[in-house]
């Protein structure tokens, strides 16, 4: 479904015109509190109620708890008819962060199913937050049910902020809001079903919405890709009658001071092959291509926000499938470039399909490379199920991880420890694609992949095994299914080398 429409107003919100109103309640936990107190931007409304809503809220069981929705009719205040109070958690003494309001933002949009027009003071706030939260919030994935359920949010209107004047805050509208259609176009990508997303398809996919936003797209069939020499892709790929594909999109924009080589991998399913996974959640593979779509969403993103960037975009897709054609733990596969990796375990399938991708970015001479995948369920063990695992070149891998958990995605810094190098020494070929044992998966997976990137790059890989896919209720601005994690990430990163190098 398409996200709701956003335009910016000066309108109050006890004036506006609307069907429902949002204020943030925060929680009250002083000495002196009452439990919950209404967070900036609802002064107007709390006006046309008498100073009066934080109690009436209160009698209701409002606590301005995270994500916290509350609706109380507005009994002719106020020309909306509903007033929704969404929680915000705790406040510091700088007032909402801007996490808090992008998740208050979710809630409500989420809540508002079914409403044609909304208006929302958390703009106030933090307006980038606020935009980013009601796009993302507002997400649900439909193709598939016959049965639609209620419409998202049709109009929100966003109360300007105080400071700044009205040009930056179209700028920010239009930026926030590209960001929010980057991310729901990868959860689209991931939420689609495999029997109707393979790699042909993907590939396909995704090169017509890159065509369309006068992008350069080449696609690599397994013709290519055998001429090619890119043995890791087709060897994950052997196994399915569905074969793979390598999808190479390519952004200049104006001005362009660096050069980014992005690579996602693209497993559009994964049973593990011949070590073949349990048949328990193996439905939740379907997002294995998460990786890839993230890749894919943060070049269109790219390009129509024009950055001043060189941005060359590798993506391998694959299906991983146990049959007659399948690769065996045993083999030994020559990689794009000529090292030869053994194959161990099939279900350590992509870092295989990603190695013949960052060593092909490297041949176009990035100044910098960052690379997603769902690549171990270790990073789950390490971190759970929200928090990326960041690997890499060290003072770039602090860098994106500063920069990720300030876009309020989150992720932390991992180390590739020496001694661990060693684990993947192999008794035939140059590299074997698992350690030995269980220990360090995600480090060892992150060894690996160091192996084919070449030397002087600085590079980071985001584990995103966790963060990609939803499997419980919804919260936040977080929809269940495909996160689009780590779109906003990927984005801000770029942002951050087209203004600082």
């Amino acid at each position: 479904m398409t996200a709701p429409k956003l335009s910016l107003t000066t309108t109050t919100a006890d004036q506006a015109t609307v069907d429902a109103v949002i204020v943030g309640t925060v929680q009250d936990d002083s000495k002196n509190g009452t439990g919950v107190a209404l967070a900036p931007g609802s002064e107007q409304v709390d006006a046309a109620f008498g100073g009066t809503l934080a109690e009436i809220l209160r009698s209701v069981g409002a606590a301005g708890g995270q994500d916290e929705v509350v609706k109380i009719p507005s009994m002719g205040k106020i020309p909306a008819g509903l007033v929704v109070a969404v929680g915000l958690g705790k406040s510091t003494g700088d007032g909402p962060a801007a996490e808090q309001v992008r998740r208050a933002s979710g809630a409500a949009a989420r809540a508002l199913a079914g409403t044609r027009r909304a208006l929302t003071t958390l703009s106030t706030v933090d307006l980038h937050a606020a935009v980013e939260g009601t796009v993302l919030g507002a997400y649900r994935f439909t193709e598939y049910r016959s049965e639609k359920g209620d419409a998202p949010v049709e109009r929100v209107d966003l109360v300007q902020p105080a400071e700044g004047t009205a040009k930056d805050h179209r700028a920010t509208l239009k930026a926030a809001s590209a960001i929010g259609e980057a991310v729901r176009t990868a959860r689209d990508f991931v939420n689609t079903p495999p029997n109707d997303l393979f790699p042909a398809s993907f590939a396909d996919r995704a090169a017509a919405l890159a065509r369309a936003a006068g992008l350069e797209a080449e696609i690599l069939d397994e013709k290519a890709l055998r001429k090619g020499g890119f043995g890791g892709v087709l060897g994950v790929g052997m196994g399915s009658s569905r074969p793979p594909r390598v999808l190479r999109l390519s952004y200049k924009g104006p001005k362009a001071r660096k050069k980014v080589a992005l690579v996602g991998k693209g497993i559009t399913f994964d049973t593990g092959g011949i070590s073949i996974k349990p048949a328990t959640h193996m439905e939740e593979m379907t997002s294995d291509m998460s990786g890839a779509a993230a890749i894919v969403a943060t070049v269109l993103l790219a390009a129509k926000l024009k950055y001043p960037l060189e941005v060359i975009a590798t993506v391998p897709m694959a299906e991983n499938m146990p049959s007659g054609t399948a690769y065996r733990p045993g083999d030994v596969l020559t990689m794009y470039g000529g090292k030869t990796v053994e194959v161990l375990n099939t279900d350590a399938e992509g870092r295989l399909i990603l190695a013949d991708a960052l060593v092909r970015a490297c041949e176009d001479g990035p100044d910098y490379l960052l690379e997603t995948a769902t690549l171990t369920g270790a990073q789950i063990v390490a971190l759970g199920r929200r928090t990326a695992g960041i690997m890499g070149s060290d003072e770039f891998r602090d860098r994106v991880a500063t920069i990720a958990q300030a876009t309020g995605e989150g992720g932390w810094p991992m180390p590739l420890p020496e001694e661990l190098r060693a684990d993947l020494d192999s008794k035939f070929a140059d590299i074997a694609n698992l350690a030995g044992h269980r220990w360090g998966g995600m480090l060892a997976a992150g060894l690996f992949l160091r192996e084919f990137v070449a030397e002087g790059v600085p590079w980071a890989h985001i584990d995103i095994a966790g963060p990609a896919f939803n499997t419980g209720g919804p919260w936040g601005y977080t929809a269940k299914g495909g996160t689009g994690v780590p779109v906003r990430t990927l984005a801000a990163v770029l942002a951050d080398i087209a203004e600082n190098g």
